[in-house]
């Protein structure tokens, strides 16, 4: 097919998109301003859908296009390209960020929740072991894909079940137990979206549990950047060794390509000072890696999640 016929059917399709879910619908969006690292280009289709059914319909109008459909939480541990993503980016808005108490040591809550905000509800509430929350960047949808963690605790430990919307544009829910749970991953299917999540503390002493929680706050503080455009932890620490120690001992901790910099607090954490472009971050990111396997031997493993179109 004749490429200019090609685009045209690719633009008609997107104004039909647009036409029929409105502004929930945005052609060619900027997707720096929807991550931490503020870089990155547009998506084709940006789709940040009011409520379930209006994402139900979208997958179900797509479903036959093959485009590529990914997910955006709350960019915190996101870099996307300069050449932007092909394909439908979704984001879920503020309406699946809703939490609810459905037991006495149990809440509810929307993928799009952050997860700061859910261990705030969860210590307003007595509930326990969720404090660790206030420390992870991000939301919880993004979270429980990637089992994140910290101090001791991660995802795996409170996550009693999620609802998701699978690649047919059917609604499931899938228990704990059905999971495999891995250090930072799981075995749920990229295609999946998660849209809620039920999770399980324990009833504690409303201040014993906000004492922990402020203490976990201050540990993070103390030992690692904030105020800056981070994507958080870069790399996965790698059979009990721990990255940013690998980082330093390979003298990569000085390292910089432009305004990508490496945090002098705590060199896991790449940054963009100011004026970094995506393939700035990315060629850091390699530079990093290939300096530690040569000094040590131990190939870095990312944790943030790099998408859109190659360099």
């Amino acid at each position: 097919m004749d490429e200019r016929i090609k685009i045209r059917i690719m633009n008609l399709n997107r104004e039909l998109l647009q036409k029929k879910f409105g502004k929930s619908i945005i052609i060619n969006e900027n997707l720096s301003k929807y991550t931490w690292f503020n870089v990155g280009g547009p998506a084709d289709i940006f789709f940040r859908p009011k409520n379930k059914e209006e994402l139900l319909n979208l997958l179900n109008e797509v479903k036959n296009y093959k485009k590529k459909i990914h997910i955006l939480g709350a960019g915190s541990n996101t870099l996307i390209r300069d050449k932007g993503v092909e394909g439908i980016v979704i984001k879920l808005s503020s309406n699946f960020s809703e939490m609810k108490i459905i037991g006495k040591d149990m809440i509810e809550v929307g993928a799009a929740a952050l997860d700061r905000k859910v261990s705030d509800f969860a210590t307003n509430n007595s509930i326990g072991n969720m404090e660790f929350l206030s420390c992870i960047p991000g939301s919880i949808g993004g979270a429980i894909t990637m089992n994140s963690g910290c101090y001791g605790t991660d995802i795996s430990q409170i996550l009693n079940s999620i609802n998701i919307i699978d690649e047919k544009g059917l609604e499931k829910e899938i228990k704990r137990d059905e999971i495999e749970f891995f250090y930072r991953g799981t075995n749920l299917p990229k295609n999946h979206i998660i849209i809620s999540a039920t999770l399980k503390g324990f009833l504690s002493s409303k201040d014993q549990i906000k004492k922990r929680q402020e203490d976990l706050i201050k540990k993070k503080k103390i030992s690692q950047p904030s105020q800056i455009k981070t994507g958080g932890s870069t790399f996965k620490n790698s059979n009990g060794k721990k990255a940013w120690m690998l980082i330093k001992e390979s003298g990569c901790d000085k390292l910089y390509i432009g305004d990508a910099k490496i945090s002098d607090k705590h060199c896991n954490f790449f940054f963009n000072k100011g004026k970094a472009k995506a393939s700035d971050i990315e060629q850091l990111i390699e530079k990093v890696t290939k300096e530690v396997y040569l000094k040590s031997g131990v190939k870095l493993e990312l944790e943030i999640k790099i998408i859109g179109d190659e360099k």
